[in-house]
């Protein structure tokens, strides 16, 4: 699931089905929030390749995706869903939605009140926000381990940030800022072990982090492997943030 802003990086849609596809299986929590209904119009934010978004499908509703990497889109269409490319920080839908959705996207977002701003527009009075994304100490420990190989490797890691990553009190204040009502967001702790290790996971979801450090293609493999070695065997240190919210009426 994906939307890269001006400072990362585009994503492979093969690369990620690869070596992510824990990602829309651990989404299930998040989907049974929404709880999609026959007959509602939804809208998939950073719908990335379209694994959830057809799930949505599924279960009777008539679900719109937008996202703005090119590669994940085609992807999504090639399951015949409906989907848009464009970023969810410059979107303009009609509140013609009975609810909005993300998984593991809106940390990619960095104009997170646009984006929020942009959800609110598209629903109706009363239509629900459910979702997971990153929050607050999302993997701390694996990203050190990443920034440190790197400067053992003699590269210098970005300054700026490369995800939003919120407490529960950041998040509902942008949200709660931009209209919505009702908030009830939570984080969870969620080791996660992920497909082929750590390993393959630093090419796919650290590619734009390691473009900004100007890292050469044929140095990568090795400075994963490294960063695989210095983190160890535990899980990925993931922590999400679930929740659920309201457009007034």
């Amino acid at each position: 699931m994906s939307e890269a802003p001006a400072s990362t990086s585009r994503w492979d849609a093969a690369a990620y089905a690869a070596a992510g596809s824990f990602v829309p299986a651990l989404g299930a929590a998040a989907l049974d929030l929404l709880a999609p209904q026959p007959g509602e119009r939804i809208l998939d934010v950073g719908c990335g390749d379209g694994v959830l978004t057809e799930q949505i499908a599924f279960r009777g509703a008539d679900v719109v995706g937008i996202d703005a990497d090119p590669s994940m889109v085609a992807a999504a269409k090639e399951r015949g869903l409906d989907v848009r490319l464009g970023s969810a920080e410059t979107m303009a839908f009609a509140p013609n939605f009975d609810a909005a959705f993300s998984n593991a996207a809106l940390h990619w977002m960095l104009a997170r009140e646009r984006v929020a701003a942009n959800i609110l527009a598209a629903l109706k009075g009363g239509g629900r926000f459910a979702g997971e994304m990153g929050g607050e100490g999302n993997i701390a420990r694996l990203q050190a381990a990443l920034d440190e190989e790197m400067i053992v490797r003699g590269y210098a890691p970005p300054i700026e940030a490369h995800n939003w990553y919120p407490s529960v009190e950041e998040f509902a204040a942008v949200y709660e800022a931009a209209g919505f009502a009702e908030i009830d967001a939570r984080l969870i702790e969620r080791p996660t072990p992920v497909p082929g290790g750590i390993a393959a996971w630093v090419p796919t979801f650290r590619k734009g982090w390691l473009d900004r450090a100007g890292v050469p293609e044929d140095e990568r493999a090795a400075l994963a492997e490294g960063t695989a070695e210095r983190f160890g065997s535990h899980p990925a240190d993931y922590v999400r943030l679930r929740f659920i919210m309201r457009k007034p009426h």
